[in-house]
């Protein structure tokens, strides 16, 4: 298409993330910023909080490669400064790269790699790491390289230092049922989000087999969520979550298999959630558009 000198390829657009304080006139100003440049807006969602925080993602079609240095300049002059905007801009051609760590279960990250071969997921998964050698031949047989790192108390943090090296290029680190606490070092080091993905169960019923605890207590719900890690254990921001009700008739091998697809499915949109710049972290909380 052809707009004002600019043109683009059908299907390229810039995607653009922002919070800041909310005020009025934010949304003609971008909106008129983006009409002057002569790029159309494609989709947009928006969000105000009671605490006066304004949040908002924009797509629009794609300048030309030449003018985005240019156009991100003036954005941060007229808009950015002024309105005290925390931005980010990203194009839809540019996959983000992913990295996948995980330990023996493969529920999770078989549904990652099925939505990863057929474009469903939104990203790249570039590698794959795990403390053990079960899901070596899954993971090979799709062409994705497979890092065996053991991890134990006694040598994580050789074995964090090995994994740093694996992913100092990745957009995203996503743990699909990855059974090892990782150290707050880690986690800044990985200069990139990490999502995790745990049970309903994790609080109420500790131990080696919460789906035994959980049916002999009764359990009616199995649930699963999604979150950012943090260096505090299981307390990041909320991305997604789900649940499923469940009966006396289920033993315990349902509730372990009910359990296993709400956690895929919840971690799936949250990982998709955040490939395609839905997410914006307020404090503690998120906002999902």
């Amino acid at each position: 298409m052809s707009d004002g000198g600019k043109t683009t390829d059908a299907g390229e657009t810039t995607r653009l993330l922002l919070a800041c304080p909310d005020r009025p006139g934010l949304i003609a100003t971008i909106s008129g910023f983006l009409a002057e440049a002569g790029l159309n807006i494609v989709d947009v969602d928006q969000h105000s909080t009671a605490a006066g925080r304004f949040f908002m993602r924009m797509v629009f079609d794609s300048p030309r490669d030449e003018d985005r240095g240019a156009l991100e300049d003036r954005f941060v002059r007229e808009v950015a400064t002024p309105f005290e905007i925390d931005y980010g801009f990203s194009e839809s051609t540019t996959a983000k790269r992913v990295a996948v760590m995980v330990s023996r279960e493969d529920h999770c990250l078989s549904d990652l790699l099925w939505r990863w071969r057929n474009g469903h997921l939104g990203g790249e998964i570039v590698t794959v790491i795990s403390n053990h050698e079960d899901l070596r031949a899954e993971v090979e047989a799709v062409g994705l390289p497979f890092h065996h790192v053991p991890n134990s108390r006694e040598t994580r943090e050789d074995a964090e230092r090995a994994t740093l090296e694996l992913i100092d290029d990745v957009d995203l680190l996503v743990l699909a049922r990855y059974m090892q606490i990782l150290s707050p070092s880690f986690l800044t080091g990985v200069g990139a989000p990490a999502i995790n993905i745990h049970h309903s169960f994790l609080q109420a019923f500790v131990g080696a087999d919460p789906y035994a605890r959980a049916h002999e207590r009764g359990v009616k719900l199995i649930g699963a969520t999604a979150h950012y890690v943090t260096a505090e254990l299981d307390a990041g921001p909320i991305i997604d979550q789900d649940v499923v009700r469940v009966g006396h008739a289920d033993e315990v091998p349902d509730l372990v298999r009910i359990g296993r697809d709400v956690e895929r499915i919840v971690l799936a949109r949250a990982v998709t959630a955040h490939l395609e710049d839905r997410v914006l972290v307020d404090g503690e909380r998120t906002v999902v558009f």
